[in-house]
């Protein structure tokens, strides 16, 4: 849960200090820097609003917990939130090449027309987006205990190395948001397809869907899932696993590691992947094609002038 936790807070921390950072330069780069008070004015409200969004949750979410409908809950969790790292995804592959234009053109706007209240709202829905998903994440991977995930090594170390990366990288523009994106992107399909996996398996545990296959292959021997499961192979067999049922666990929580996947698991784990990539490559190369048309069309008109 710890890696997990650093994970997701560096990556909605970064990308918020990201933009808030680029608007703060472009303000500055445009000699307007008494309009970066509205921006951190309206980044310090984004936080505000998220922490009390978390305390609303975890009210709702013990309120769950309270009525017996824990594990139920747990499982639309991580559904959701795996659909919504899922679209996490697209939408840094849509941004990452036409981010800091958009926001400099939303800017320029605002400083035409002296709004600072669009300044503070748009920087409080830059920031108050990654809260919430944030939020939500941590209820995913904790099983609905939202402060339990706040107070880890991993989300306070996540917000200090943020911190630290993106002073250091001040007002320089010198982070490629489309290499960060796609490191960052890389981990949060991992986390997501753990998420949905997991939901899954809760889901066939509880028999709210079947299995044709409960277990298709079993690697216990090789690295189990959890220490209890590597005690009952070594009382069976008298043998060691060869690698820690710690390790094991740990591969659970963070990509959704199973030792002895039943055949839906499998399908719907490597599934994600391949849809994913399909519709990621299908993106690609439609704004390819669209491209290319743009390019020739430029070149007919040139020759007709």
């Amino acid at each position: 849960m710890e890696l997990q936790a650093f994970l997701i807070t560096f990556r909605e921390a970064l990308e918020a200090l990201l933009i808030v950072g680029i608007i703060n330069s472009y303000l500055k780069r445009v000699n307007r820097p008494e309009f970066t008070k509205y921006v951190w004015l309206g980044a310090i409200l984004a936080v505000a609003a998220s922490a009390g969004l978390a305390l609303v949750f975890q009210v709702i979410l013990d309120g769950f917990a309270s009525m017996g409908a824990h594990t139920y809950m747990k499982v639309g969790i991580m559904l959701i939130s795996g659909a919504l790292l899922t679209q996490m995804v697209f939408w840094m592959a849509e941004q990452s090449r036409q981010m800091s234009g958009k926001v400099q053109g939303k800017y320029d706007q605002f400083i035409t027309a002296g709004n600072v209240i669009g300044m503070v709202i748009h920087a409080f829905l830059v920031v108050v987006r990654e809260g919430v998903e944030t939020v939500f994440f941590f209820a995913a991977i904790t099983g609905g205990d939202i402060g339990k995930a706040m107070q880890t090594w991993g989300s306070l170390s996540g917000l200090i190395l943020a911190a630290v990366v993106s002073f250091f990288f001040r007002g320089t523009m010198r982070i490629p948001l489309k290499t960060f994106f796609k490191v960052t992107g890389a981990f949060i399909v991992l986390i997501a397809a753990g998420l949905i996996v997991q939901g899954v398996s809760i889901m066939q545990d509880l028999r709210i869907i079947g299995t044709v296959a409960p277990h298709i292959y079993d690697l216990t021997w090789l690295m189990p899932e959890h220490p209890i499961d590597a005690a009952h192979f070594i009382r069976d067999t008298g043998q060691q696993p060869l690698i820690s049922g710690q390790v094991g666990i740990f591969l659970k929580a963070l990509f959704g590691y199973s030792s002895a996947p039943s055949l839906e698991e499998f399908l719907v784990y490597w599934g994600y992947f391949l849809a994913l990539y399909l519709l990621l490559r299908g993106r690609e190369e439609k704004k390819t094609k669209v491209s290319q048309q743009s390019v020739a069309k430029s070149h007919v008109q040139v020759k007709e002038v």
